[in-house]
């Protein structure tokens, strides 16, 4: 990791403490708490393949006919990157996405996948995404994070999206789902929560050996030491983070005043 990598995850360190000691994790305690978080939680499950999928249209060659891309160690890292995410293993040793597994998981939980569903055969049938967020009945903490997504996306360089992707993502999903599964694998001794334990503890082991630090090599070649882009990568790293802080902020609220209600 370069100097300017490790000062970036330097800078960002208190937004990253105060996400994995969120208040939230302590209050997964019953399987409709489970319920809730998952139903909030798929959104960001599913927005990351969006992401990943701009980085491979920017860092690879998709175009017909085909030449090479010039930079063959970017195509790789995307590539073996976009391999895992959209088609690895699941439990059964089937190939699956792995939005289709959390899917999967929610619905062995017992929680209700339609509202994820709705939007995006939504998507599917050609809306334009802030329409369809904007139309959605969704909460505003989603939209809000869905909208900073895309944003990002279709308005940001390149380097803006790696660094959400790679800091508000891949790096931080390791020591953020180690919470989260600690704490459900407590509360939870269920074999209804086989489907989503697999889908933590695989996250854990593939961002924390591969992802990650993929994600951060990558952003170092694409910076190289221009001042002005690292700075913009720790801007949108920080943005990034509040979304997610503002996400769990949300998902607690609705926890707790499910509890007040039961």
């Amino acid at each position: 990791m370069t100097q300017k990598s490790q000062y970036v995850l330097d800078q960002i360190e208190p937004l990253r403490r105060k996400l994995l000691n969120h208040d939230l994790y302590k209050y997964i305690e019953t399987p409709d708490d489970l319920r809730i978080f998952t139903q909030y939680h798929v959104f960001a499950v599913w927005d990351l393949m969006s992401l990943l999928k701009k980085l491979q249209q920017q860092l690879t060659n998709i175009n017909v006919p085909w030449t090479p891309s010039g930079k063959p160690e970017f195509t790789y890292l995307i590539n073996d990157i976009v391999l895992s995410e959209e088609s690895d293993l699941n439990s059964k040793g089937e190939h699956q996405s792995y939005f289709e597994m959390y899917l999967d998981a929610m619905e062995d939980l017992g929680a209700s996948t339609a509202q994820i569903r709705n939007f995006t055969q939504q998507i599917q049938h050609g809306t334009d995404i802030f329409l369809v967020i904007s139309a959605s009945d969704l909460p505003k903490s989603v939209k809000s994070f869905l909208i900073f997504t895309f944003n990002t996306i279709h308005h940001k360089h390149t380097h803006d999206i790696l660094s959400a992707f790679t800091f508000g993502r891949e790096e931080l999903i390791p020591d953020m789902f180690t919470e989260i599964i600690g704490n459900i694998q407590k509360q939870f001794p269920d074999e209804k929560i086989e489907g989503l334990k697999y889908y933590f503890n695989r996250h854990i082991e593939i961002d924390a050996d591969e992802h990650g630090p993929m994600a951060i090599k990558l952003l170092e070649n694409l910076c190289e030491k221009d001042i002005n882009k690292w700075e913009s990568v720790e801007k949108t790293a920080e943005a990034a983070l509040q979304k997610r802080i503002e996400l769990r902020n949300s998902v607690l609220r609705k926890i707790l005043n499910n509890k007040a209600i039961v």
